[in-house]
């Protein structure tokens, strides 16, 4: 029985996933340089090791790499200032609340930016439990984000469902033993998913309480 959701921040409940990897392609466009979806994909729903890896092997100068990362990062501010969750995030949260389900967010973010978007967008009162990189030592693809908001929530690993978008949010979900439901963004759709027990196009498409009964089956 379900009793506790999870759920991922960027890409998921907001997608600040596509809108940087819209800021970091035009810079490089500017810089006459590429930026191959594949390799921005290794880092979604992780820290950015691994765009950093490949900045170190495409651009030799370690000042032009912090300029480009500077400038994509002011690109990427200013096309968040009219961000919204994406298409039925507030109304799982609700429905969720209504099913008296506990209600618990896991990041590889850090809290501020977590918790800021949450107060912009006024839905961080439905959260119990706000898990980011802060609180582990390592994070997604590592199960310690989802271990430390389940312990927290006070449920089981087999009592909780996490909602993700990302290979890695996916992977550590089902390492830390919780039932899995991918809601792809327009950077991850392309990607399979074939470990995870449900995969749905938008959380407008289908309810919470159809989706629990689905993963209960």
């Amino acid at each position: 029985m379900i009793k506790a959701v999870v759920f991922d921040f960027d890409g998921l409940i907001i997608d600040t996933e596509t809108v940087w990897y819209e800021a970091y392609k035009e810079v490089f466009q500017e810089h006459d340089l590429h930026l191959p979806m594949d390799e921005f994909l290794k880092c979604i729903g992780t820290d950015i090791d691994f765009l950093a890896e490949y900045f170190q092997g495409e651009i030799d100068a370690k000042e032009k790499r912090a300029a480009i990362t500077a400038k994509a990062a002011e690109k990427h501010t200013k096309k968040m200032k009219w961000v919204n969750t994406r298409g039925g995030v507030r109304e799982y949260l609700a429905e969720a609340k209504q099913l008296g389900l506990r209600i618990g967010l896991a990041s590889s973010s850090s809290k501020d930016w977590v918790e800021g978007f949450l107060k912009q967008l006024d839905i961080l009162h439905y959260f119990e439990v706000i898990r980011t990189r802060e609180d582990v030592t390592k994070v997604k693809p590592d199960p310690a984000l989802y271990l430390s908001a389940i312990e927290a929530l006070e449920v089981k690993s087999y009592e909780a469902v996490a909602f993700e978008d990302s290979a890695n949010g996916a992977k550590a979900a089902k390492d830390a033993g919780l039932k899995c439901v991918i809601v792809p963004n327009e950077v991850t759709k392309s990607l399979e998913f074939v470990e995870v027990d449900l995969r749905i196009g938008s959380m407008d498409e289908v309810g919470l309480r159809h989706v629990i009964g689905r993963i209960s089956e």
